[in-house]
């Protein structure tokens, strides 16, 4: 287990983390934005590099709170495979947890969104300042897991209390 503070967000769960999955992604954010990759003086959406995942076989999952950014939405309509299932997302409009999991062997959770300010991609005078929790420690990355297959698979909807203003119950 390991402390991650800023900007080192961006390295070990972009770099070290999504772009280097191999069977699955799951993530967790109360605020979905349109997060660029950087590759040395350019660069692009982060759902450029989830597309060539979901491409290579890699499952994909997206809990979100919020409405994606106007941003997002239009260049999540860019990649066709994501709009056509390569990606399965769902609302809960409860949720405010951050969690990313790669693989079964990596877990994050903490106060990130996935944001640019969030993960610290952006400019340091622009970037959140933010704390979580990286594991590769098997038990560890279960229990989120676990943690995070409750919420999908909606074992909290009907309690949750919203059940009215969510526009896709899980149920």
């Amino acid at each position: 287990m390991s402390i991650i503070f800023d900007r080192n967000h961006y390295s070990e769960i972009v770099e070290k983390g999504i772009l280097q999955a191999k069977q699955f992604v799951w993530i967790s954010t109360a605020n979905i934005k349109d997060l660029y990759v950087v590759q040395g003086r350019r660069a692009h959406p982060l759902l450029k590099d989830l597309s060539d995942l979901s491409e290579s076989g890699v499952a994909l999952r997206i809990l979100y709170a919020k409405d994606p950014s106007g941003h997002f939405k239009a260049s999540f309509d860019k990649y066709a495979n994501l709009v056509h299932g390569g990606v399965e997302m769902q609302p809960c409009a409860r949720l405010h947890a951050k969690v990313i999991i790669v693989d079964g062997v990596m877990a994050y959770t903490g106060s990130a969104n996935l944001t640019g300010a969030g993960l610290g991609a952006k400019a340091v005078r622009n970037h959140n300042f933010e704390a979580g929790w990286l594991t590769r420690e098997p038990h560890e990355v279960q229990e989120l897991m676990n943690y995070y297959d409750t919420i999908w698979m909606g074992r909290h909807c009907t309690g949750c209390g919203r059940k009215t203003q969510c526009e896709e119950p899980i149920e």
